[in-house]
């Protein structure tokens, strides 16, 4: 998949949320490889500087923003930066939320996971990204399709999706809304589970056979953010190897 072509030009900038890790960096790596240049963020320094260093290692052109996406002011400033350092922002992939297993208050996780998304999808478009802009977010196929033991995350990421619905039939003059949805993929946030007994069961009723790898999820959000995606707005695409569809 390396040498797929998903019609970008070269030297335009996407900005991936949540970069640091799992679906972020992976979009931020197999975006570079299209030639495009990356302002990542994340909330942890560490990580997001593994991903950077793994950019630039092959050639590719990276900005770095420690930021809580939940903070306006910071998100602001990251993307004055970005511009800054890179031009003009064409292309949002809002990935940073907290995990389902986090402990949070229902109240607070809502505003957190859906009052993030819509200001930083606010102060990006106030910025007029350009011509041929797209915005895609990381759902989940929590909520949308299936029930989850956490309340919060489930109502979170239906909420998402309701979001993008209103931005692409209200605001496609300015950019394309999608929503990647994730089904079970083998990131950091689930090596215990994938390894209990539970997680196993799961996987067997994959008809795949397997979790999906941050790649899978990486190249979904690069199709529809891409210009091949030029007519494709509004829609939830689940990634998940046909798991819903056996529940």
């Amino acid at each position: 998949m390396g040498d797929a072509n998903f019609g970008f030009t070269a030297g335009d900038t996407i900005l991936v949320t949540g970069a640091g890790s799992g679906i972020g960096r992976a979009t931020a790596l197999r975006a570079a490889e299209q030639g495009l240049s990356v302002s990542a963020w994340d909330l942890r320094a560490e990580g997001l500087r593994e991903t950077a260093d793994a950019i630039t290692s092959a050639g590719g052109t990276v900005h770095e923003w420690v930021a809580d996406v939940s903070d306006a002011a910071a998100v602001d400033a990251g993307l004055a930066d970005a511009a800054s350092a890179l031009g003009p922002v064409r292309y949002l992939h809002n990935n940073a939320g907290p995990a389902s297993s986090a402990p949070l208050e229902y109240r607070h996780a809502i505003e957190l996971c859906l009052g993030s998304v819509q200001s930083m999808t606010e102060a990006w478009a106030a910025r007029n990204p350009g011509e041929g802009a797209a915005m895609v977010v990381t759902t989940s196929v929590a909520g949308n399709l299936v029930g989850t033991e956490s309340d919060w995350y489930s109502v979170a990421k239906a909420g998402l999706m309701g979001y993008v619905r209103h931005l692409a039939a209200h605001r496609a003059s300015e950019f394309r809304s999608n929503g990647v949805a994730p089904g079970m993929t083998d990131t950091p946030r689930l090596t215990s589970f994938k390894d209990s007994e539970i997680g196993k069961r799961v996987i067997t009723r994959i008809p795949m056979g397997r979790m999906g790898a941050p790649d899978d999820i990486a190249y979904a959000t690069l199709f529809l953010l891409s210009p091949l995606a030029s007519y494709i707005n509004g829609v939830f695409l689940p990634v998940d190897g046909g798991w819903t569809v056996t529940q």
